[in-house]
């Protein structure tokens, strides 16, 4: 007899009075509350839980810098040269206004998106918001910067304009905002025109 043998022989008469252990997990006690993080991991297993996807699209990245002290305009296609005109000589009524001094470029960014889409939802089309100029901040004009590439960025928005001096001059900005399919809808009926809701003739 080889000594690999020998030791197999001894393995297996100390091994003789051992039971096997029952297939699956052993557990001692009762059952042991789960931290926090193991019920995560557990729901997330399992399908419970989802990462959840921010609503909110305005961007957080680098935005091309506006000066402080510039003037900024901007307009999609279709806006007529007389509604634009009319918006920066601050010839709309201003029916709602937001205030982004003192906040943070992601506090604002949030404050924004809400703010135009509740402007959406009750149907305000003519909005100041002033984020400031921003001439004393670490990074000048900062706030200003995303401000205006954020409204280039809503579908809903479809102008934008430094406001007059008497309403925040270039450290506030005039926004305007589509027109529901309401108001649409009742200025055809006003001018007896033909619905977009009404079937082919």
């Amino acid at each position: 007899m080889n000594e690999d043998d020998h030791d197999l022989d001894a393995f297996r008469e100390a091994m003789s009075d051992v039971a096997p252990l029952a297939k699956g997990r052993q557990t001692t006690g009762g059952p042991r509350e789960q931290t926090v993080g193991q019920q995560a991991r557990r729901e997330a297993a399992v399908g419970l839980t989802r990462d959840a996807v921010d609503p909110n699209f305005l961007t957080l990245g680098e935005v091309p810098a506006v000066e402080p002290l510039a003037y900024v305009e901007w307009k999609k296609d279709g806006v007529q040269h007389a509604v634009f005109s009319r918006l920066r000589q601050g010839g709309y009524p201003v029916q709602a206004s937001l205030d982004l001094h003192r906040k943070t470029v992601k506090e604002a960014r949030t404050e924004v998106f809400k703010f135009l889409n509740q402007a959406s939802a009750r149907d305000w089309r003519n909005l100041l918001i002033a984020s400031g100029k921003g001439e004393l901040s670490p990074t000048p004009g900062r706030l200003k910067s995303y401000l205006a590439f954020w409204l280039t960025e809503h579908p809903e928005v479809i102008a934008f304009c430094s406001a007059v001096r008497q309403q925040g001059g270039v450290g506030a900005m005039y926004v305007l905002v589509r027109k529901s399919q309401e108001s649409k809808e009742e200025n055809r009926e006003r001018h007896g025109q033909k619905s977009d809701l009404d079937g082919p003739a």
